[in-house]
């Protein structure tokens, strides 16, 4: 009774029979029978998620619902919505995870007798997990994690004299934090109970953490634009940067990147804040599946609400909300965490970075990511400065674009410390990994930047300086710094680089170039000859749709998360020809990896371009809006398949055209019926024709690196005009 709550859109069964949302639509039209909607609306239209699997298997449309799509359908369907069914679900599997016996215990009866014992266990389990975790029924909502009541307007005053621009305005009343974690009821469990007997099933299988991981990484990746992620790679560094702390604290915890990525120690503590009640609960679970060590975790704004205002952390690592205006600057003028300085309404970074260093212990390290434009704002320069002059901070780390949202701008990294004493002569270390961007929309060479700036930082905090690497790191003294602008941008302060990585670089791209240009006049095709016209008459044709039915290809579709550390073929990488660049939410979702001679298509864009997976693409996952085409060797030869997909009349006929994309059906191109050596003879040009295509993208690309580098030689002298 409690699975007819859940729904299933027009997508998700599509996704649970295997087929396009073309063919549910016809089914809707053609079968009478077919469940109807209740929900959703006239456009998008939800249906009941059993009503919808009975009629899938009574029609033979469906031999078996996957039990990762069934899980997923139920929890994206749940009626409370997809986060209380996730928070659900992650409190099952911290049960399962902790206590199986007890989960076997009470899950052995009815749903209503799993409800009513859940809350109990649960509690049992949680309290000590994750302290604070509100019980049913307890209305405090003033402690949190054994915190006193939070005053966010404490009377003292702060260490720097502070004089507003104008009169003090009376406080807005803050919400105080909450605890992250509530015990759920059992009326509110039990629409939850069919997802959760789905759920230990899986985790079962899979085991529960790699299930939690799984159904947090398919909502994520479902609602990108809700959230702002941290990337794994970054988060390692971040954490690498702080060493090994015993208490960690992450004030805008989001999904627990940065703390998941912190180094077990024995004695470790961890404590989340985030502003949205549904990510401090996600990460509570999150970290208290990831790590036996304590997570203290609350809900509510950092800056107006502190939830841990007697903390002294080992470290904080943050990754802060960019350019907020509303961060409480008409309430806080007073704040005793203003220690350098009152930041601007402009300067919300300013106040994250303040807040940081607030909850440090003496010598503790804070790591920070921050927006390049706080290393320059003229309303932030008092405080910068101020920051150097008590040796607060320590290093400014500009990284790559592409290291994290927003893609397109190079973020930096602030290194901070607490002052545990004077610096005589106070040095700031500057590094700058932009060498290490990848091209195109890929993501930046991480091992790269992660032993740059690491190598870096390590030598600095040892020695208090660095050797300095042109155009790479330098250890700047704060002197040198505190002028008008207290500019910290590191490209403003660091050296050209070296001739030897100017002038003999570009002899080497100089060198390649000339090579490839000699290959493309090789690889140039010969003149074309036209076909009489008594012998340019219409071949047989088939499609891509008839040939996978006749089981002479196989088509897969790219999927939405996958194992860790695989590289990913985006849709950019097929139509510029690189390299496998791409990341995808990980979970244990199996992936669909390429192996040599499938074809890979973009479905979106409207370009027509196929690629032939070679060696060196084998084994990659395949990313999302690309559709693999596995072609039987003995029926299709895989050049002779990509080559004629590639026609622009082919695409034209099998793509349908919204207002603002075009996508294509794989299944309606076409190809003609050939003998298998005539296919190979197409072939062979075609794959002639796409070895001429990359060495031409080859030297376009050679061609912008050397001209880009001759101005850059030429502008910071180091290439002479002559």
């Amino acid at each position: 009774m409690q699975d007819n709550a859940t729904e299933v859109t027009a997508a998700g069964i599509a996704r649970l029979a295997g087929v396009g949302r073309a063919a549910v639509s016809n089914w809707r039209r053609r079968h009478a029978d077919f469940p109807r909607p209740v929900g959703g609306t006239e456009t998008s239209p939800a249906f009941a998620l059993a009503e919808v699997e009975e009629w899938l298997r009574r029609h033979r449309k469906l031999a078996e619902v996957p039990l990762k799509e069934r899980v997923w359908q139920q929890l994206a369907g749940h009626p409370d919505g997809p986060v209380t069914a996730l928070v659900h679900a992650g409190c099952a599997l911290l049960l399962i995870h902790d206590r199986p016996p007890v989960w076997l215990d009470i899950s052995s009866g009815t749903d209503e007798r799993l409800a009513a014992l859940l809350p109990t266990a649960l509690d049992e389990v949680l309290t000590p997990r994750v302290p604070g975790t509100a019980r049913p029924g307890r209305t405090d909502r003033s402690r949190v994690n054994g915190q006193n009541p939070v005053n966010t307007q404490p009377a003292a005053t702060p260490a720097t004299p502070v004089t507003p621009a104008t009169p003090a305005t009376p406080a807005t009343p803050a919400t105080p934090p909450t605890p992250a974690l509530a015990i759920p009821t059992a009326p509110r469990l039990l629409p939850s109970v069919p997802l959760l007997r789905g759920v230990a099933e899986l985790a079962a299988d899979r085991g529960a953490r790699p299930t939690f991981e799984f159904l947090l990484g398919r909502h994520l990746d479902a609602n990108p634009r809700q959230y702002t992620l941290t990337p794994p790679d970054l988060a390692g560094l971040m954490a690498a940067l702080a060493g090994t702390p015993a208490t960690v604290l992450d004030p805008s915890c989001g999904t627990g990147a940065l703390l998941r990525a912190v180094a077990d120690r024995p004695d470790r503590r961890l404590h989340a804040q985030d502003s949205s009640p549904e990510l401090a609960a996600l990460t509570a679970l999150r970290l208290a599946l990831h790590t036996r060590a304590p997570v203290h975790a609350a809900a509510g704004d950092t800056l107006r609400a502190d939830a841990y205002p007697g903390l002294r952390a080992d470290a904080v690592l943050c990754h802060p909300p960019f350019n907020e205006r509303n961060w409480g600057h008409d309430d806080l003028a007073y704040d005793p965490r203003w220690e350098y300085g009152f930041p601007a309404r402009t300067e919300s970074e300013l106040a994250w970075v303040q807040h940081a260093l607030a909850r440090l212990r003496d010598g503790g390290t804070a790591v920070l990511l921050m927006p390049p434009a706080v290393a320059s704002r003229r309303s932030g320069r008092r405080i910068r400065a101020d920051l150097l002059r008590r040796g607060a901070l320590r290093a400014v780390v500009a990284l790559p674009a592409g290291a994290a949202p927003p893609y397109s701008v190079p973020l930096h990294l602030w290194v901070l410390r607490r002052p545990d004493r004077t610096h005589a002569q106070p040095e700031l270390l500057l590094v700058d990994a932009g060498r290490f961007t990848a091209e195109g929309r890929g993501g930046p060479d991480w091992p790269g930047v992660r032993e740059t700036v690491l190598d870096a930082w390590g030598a600095f905090d040892r020695d208090g300086g660095v050797e300095e690497r042109p155009g790479v790191a330098r250890s700047v003294p704060v002197i040198e710094l505190l002028d008008d602008d207290v500019d910290l941008t590191p490209a403003r302060r660091l050296p050209p680089p070296t001739d030897t990585d100017g002038a003999g670089r570009l002899a080497d791209v100089r060198a390649r170039l000339d090579e490839t240009l000699r290959l493309t006049a090789e690889l140039a095709p010969p003149p074309a000859e036209p076909v009489p016209s008594a012998a340019s008459g219409r071949l047989p044709l088939t499609t891509v749709g008839e040939l996978a039915r006749a089981g002479a290809l196989v088509m897969r579709t790219g999927g939405h998360g996958g194992r860790a550390r695989v590289p990913v073929l985006t849709d950019h990488d097929v139509l510029a020809g690189t390299a496998p660049s791409g990341t995808l939410p990980e979970s244990e979702e199996e992936p669909v990896l390429t192996e040599p001679g499938d074809v890979v298509l973009p479905v979106l864009g409207g370009g027509a371009v196929a690629r032939v997976v070679d060696e060196a693409t084998a084994g990659a996952v395949l990313g999302r809006n690309l559709v693999l085409l596995r072609p039987d060797p003995a029926a299709l030869d895989a050049w002779f398949l990509a080559g004629f997909l590639r026609g622009t009349a082919n695409h034209r006929q099998a793509s349908s055209y919204a207002s603002t994309a075009t996508r294509l059906d794989v299944r309606r191109l076409q190809l003609p019926r050939l003998a298998p050596d005539e296919q190979r003879r197409y072939g062979e040009r075609f794959h002639a024709l796409d070895a001429f295509e990359r060495a031409l993208r080859e030297a376009g690309r050679l061609g912008e690196q050397l001209v880009r580098g001759m101005y850059d030689g030429l502008t910071d002298g180091t290439i002479a005009p002559d």
